[in-house]
């Protein structure tokens, strides 16, 4: 203390040490010397050690150094300090699975139905608009006469526009069911990835500037879970159609026999599980196609709309390739 109180009077009065040792220069010189030490010891003494160098001055020191702070000053480091585990830096430490889910009857909705009985419609009548070719004029002459032109029976693809779009709609109400049980029967973080937006996650991605073969690889498999449950409604709508016709084909043979035929009814069986393999090999090939075909799509065009469209594309190529493959191995689907 006494070493500090020293450097604040030579601090205000520069000239006290030469005025006062001036005789005894050797006595200036070293006076100063040991009172700058003895302040540097004390300042630099730990809070530990003030026992053993005295009667704890040190401590006096420090907090006397403390009345000089304004009281608002410290509310104000408190405030900050309490407002940092409310910043909004923390939000993003853990990450938040928000799921939408969508009505259960939305294929019903006017605008979904309308396009997709627009779609059913045109995908029936327009190969009926196509020009059929014309006879050459040489055959018509040896014919004494001539067949006339059959007339377009409308009613035919009428009816199988009527069945896609209960197909359809089929698909969609049983892909909402098959999403509200993933919400109660697994956990809410797989739910989230398989009810996730994927052209949305795909432009998520693509700002975060990832590597081309990253990229590449987390758009397949965000577009693989998000598009499970379309294909698996997919799969048990075409298998609950193929397992009716199996029981329709049965009851109308038993009934218009007295005893059904064992060995129609074991042709029918295996017919069934034709069936039934080549819808699962179909979907499985959607689904794979449909992923690589988004990540493609995802890397060439627009982030969103180029996953739509890969996605859209696999989805229709899958099941042609895989009816290619079979009908080289002779496997009839």
């Amino acid at each position: 203390m006494a070493a500090i109180a020293m450097l604040d009077l030579l601090r205000k009065n520069p000239n006290f040490g030469g005025q006062a040792f001036n005789s005894r220069g050797l006595f200036s010189t070293k006076l100063v010397g040991a009172s700058s030490a003895a302040a540097s010891f004390a300042i630099s003494t730990p809070f530990a050690f003030g026992a053993f160098f005295g009667d704890g001055a040190s401590r006096v020191s420090y907090c006397d150094a403390g009345i000089a702070i304004d009281e608002d000053y410290i509310s104000s480091i408190r405030s900050a300090s309490a407002n940092i585990f409310q910043s909004d830096a923390l939000k993003y430490t853990t990450k938040q699975y928000d799921i939408e889910l969508k009505s259960l009857f939305s294929a019903f909705h006017w605008k979904n139905l309308a396009v997709t009985s627009l779609r059913s419609f045109l995908l029936f009548y327009l190969p009926l608009l196509e020009p059929k070719p014309e006879a050459d004029e040489d055959d018509e002459d040896f014919l004494e006469n001539p067949e006339e032109q059959e007339p377009l029976d409308l009613s035919v693809p009428f009816k199988k526009s009527v069945k896609q779009i209960i197909r359809e709609t089929s698909v969609v109400t049983t892909r909402r069911v098959f999403e509200r049980l993933a919400v109660h029967y697994v956990s809410h973080r797989m739910a989230w990835k398989l009810l996730k937006d994927v052209p949305k996650s795909a432009a998520r991605k693509a700002a975060r500037r990832l590597p081309v073969l990253t990229y590449f690889s987390c758009v397949s498999k965000t577009t693989f879970r998000g598009h499970l449950l379309a294909v698996l409604a997919s799969w048990t709508v075409q298998i609950s159609i193929d397992i009716y016709h199996f029981f329709a084909s049965i009851y109308k043979t038993s009934k218009d026999e007295e005893e059904a035929d064992t060995v129609e009814t074991s042709q029918q069986v295996r017919l069934l599980g034709k069936r039934i393999c080549g819808a699962t090999f179909k979907c499985g090939a959607s689904l794979v196609f449909a992923s690589i075909g988004a990540g493609i799509g995802a890397m060439f065009i627009r982030p969103t709309i180029g996953q739509w469209i890969g996605c859209g594309l696999g989805d229709l190529a899958g099941p042609v390739v895989v009816t290619f493959i079979f009908e080289k191995l002779n496997f009839e689907l």
